[in-house]
């Protein structure tokens, strides 16, 4: 049963760090991109940041640019977010999803959902003081 299980999150004050967590089993996360995606609460949601297979190709979005980093250690079939300088409107539900093919990341460095074929039930990041 192919799965992917986050973990990291929690509640936070401003500018503090958080390193979420994206472990799969089941099957081999080194031959999926990854991509981190989140929604608050009535909100769309969006691609916060993705990394090909190989690691060699990541985007982020504008909203998180110097703040957070995206890694993968293939050895442990985990993916990381590490998010620094947090800020109140990072509050919301992440998501971690694997996709076996997102041309959109190489082409647009954009992460697409749609292009995400399997994804974790979440976990919550609240940022309050």
């Amino acid at each position: 049963q192919l799965q992917l299980v986050e973990s990291g999150g929690g509640l936070v004050q401003p500018g503090g760090s958080l390193r979420l967590s994206c472990t799969a089993s089941g099957f081999t996360l080194g031959y999926y991109t990854i991509g981190w995606f989140r929604q608050a609460p009535g909100k769309e949601r969006e691609g916060v940041s993705c990394i090909v297979n190989s690691g060699g190709v990541t985007t982020y979005a504008d909203s998180v640019e110097g703040r957070f980093t995206i890694s993968r250690d293939n050895a442990k079939n985990t993916v990381y977010l590490q998010m620094n300088s947090l800020k109140p409107e990072d509050t919301g539900v992440y998501y971690c999803a694997a996709s076996n093919d997102a041309p959109k990341l190489i082409l647009f460095r954009r992460c697409d959902s749609h292009e995400y074929d399997y994804w974790g039930q979440g976990t919550q990041v609240t940022v309050s003081s």
